[in-house]
C-alpha cells in the first residue's frame, strides 16, 4: 500500500474510532444523568438518620417532614423533631447526616398544635407519594417540574402527604393531599376544581342550576373520581410500611 494512501486509512480510522468513542461517553452522561436525579435520600431514608444519629426515641417525636423542589426527591430534608423539654428542633437532613440541629420554638406546622406523627402507620415513601402524585397530575392533564413536599398528621391525626407540583417557572400547578396510610388522595388543589372527597360522595345530579353547571359538576366528579380509583393501584405497587423500613435496616 502507497506510504499516502496507507496515512489516509490510518487518518479516517482514527476519526471512525473517536466519533465511536464520543458516541460512547455522550450515552453513559445521557444514562447516568437520571441516575443522579434519582440519588437523593427519600422521607424515610432521611428519617432513618434521625434515628441513627438521635437514638430511636426521636422517630416517636417527629411532627412534620418539609422537602422542596423534589425532581422527583429533594436535596434536602427538614424534619420537625418535637423536644421534649419544650418547643421543636429543626433537623436538616443532607448527604446522609444532620446538617443542621436548630431550636425552631413552638410555632409548628402540623394539626392539633403539632401533633407527632405516629410512623407505624406510614405506608407511603416520598417516593410513593410522588408517585401518586404525579399519576393524579396526568389524569387532570396538568404538567409539572418539581415537587414539595409536606408530611403531617391530619384532623384524624393519621400521617398525611401534601404535595404540591411547580412549573418549571417553581409556580404552583396544583396540590394532592394523600393520606399516608391507605394512599387516598383526599382532596385536591387546583385540579378537578379543588374536589375532594365529600365531592366526590355527594349527589351532584341533585344539585339545583341549569343543565350546563350540572354537566361540568358531573364531569369533574367522574374525573376526580377516576383518579381516586386510579392512585389506588397505584398505591398497592408503591406502598411501604415505614416499621417494615426501618427494621429491615
Amino acid at each position: 500500500m502507497p506510504t499516502r494512501a496507507k496515512s489516509r486509512w490510518t487518518v479516517n480510522q482514527s476519526a471512525v474510532q473517536f466519533c465511536l468513542m464520543w458516541r460512547v461517553w455522550v450515552g453513559l452522561l445521557l444514562l447516568t444523568a437520571p441516575v443522579r436525579a434519582e440519588a437523593n435520600a427519600t422521607a424515610y431514608e432521611a428519617l432513618r438518620v434521625v434515628g441513627s444519629e438521635l437514638g430511636g426515641e426521636a422517630l416517636h417525636q417527629i411532627v412534620s417532614i418539609h422537602g422542596t423542589s423534589g425532581d422527583p426527591q429533594p436535596e434536602k430534608w427538614k424534619i420537625v423533631v418535637e423536644d421534649p423539654q419544650g418547643g421543636v428542633r429543626e433537623l436538616e437532613i443532607a448527604d446522609g447526616k444532620i446538617d443542621s440541629d436548630n431550636d425552631g420554638g413552638r410555632g409548628v406546622a402540623g394539626s392539633a398544635e403539632g401533633a407527632t406523627i405516629d410512623l407505624s402507620q406510614l405506608n407511603l415513601d416520598s417516593s410513593g407519594a410522588y408517585a401518586v402524585a404525579s399519576h393524579t397530575a396526568d389524569a387532570s392533564h396538568t404538567s409539572f417540574a418539581t415537587a414539595d413536599y409536606i408530611l403531617r398528621t391530619d384532623d384524624r391525626g393519621e400521617p398525611m402527604w401534601i404535595v404540591t407540583l411547580r412549573n418549571n417557572a417553581s409556580r404552583p400547578v396544583g396540590t394532592i393531599y394523600i393520606g399516608g396510610t391507605r394512599g387516598t388522595v383526599m382532596r385536591t388543589q387546583g385540579m378537578f376544581a379543588g374536589a375532594t372527597m365529600e365531592d366526590v360522595e355527594g349527589d351532584y345530579d341533585q344539585e339545583e342550576g341549569p343543565g350546563v353547571f350540572r354537566s361540568a359538576k358531573r364531569s369533574l366528579k367522574h374525573g376526580f373520581n377516576r383518579a381516586q380509583e386510579e392512585a389506588r393501584g397505584m398505591f398497592d405497587k408503591v406502598k411501604r410500611s415505614f416499621s417494615d423500613f426501618i427494621n429491615r435496616e
